[in-house]
């Protein structure tokens, strides 16, 4: 995922990224760089409980989805 560095030198974490490590507004992350230059992008405030599983689900399931695969969206089985 590509995104443009703006003149303040900031950048919008992409929202897929963002869900994934459930990043929200006011949220802290942390960037290491890697041995092999590769920069590192974590989420700093483990200490913040993430969402519920049913909560990372909202609004994901859409009409063409089985119930089986309905069902194995709500247990995690991703």
């Amino acid at each position: 995922m590509a995104t443009t560095l703006t003149t303040k030198g900031q950048v919008t974490i992409p929202k897929p990224i963002r869900d994934r490590l459930g990043l929200g507004p006011g949220s802290a992350v942390e960037f290491e760089i890697a041995e092999d230059g590769r920069v590192v992008l974590r989420r700093a405030d483990r200490t913040v409980p993430t969402r519920s599983r049913f909560e990372r689900l909202r609004g994901r399931a859409t009409a063409g989805l089985s119930t089986d695969q309905i069902m194995a969206l709500t247990r995690g089985e991703d």
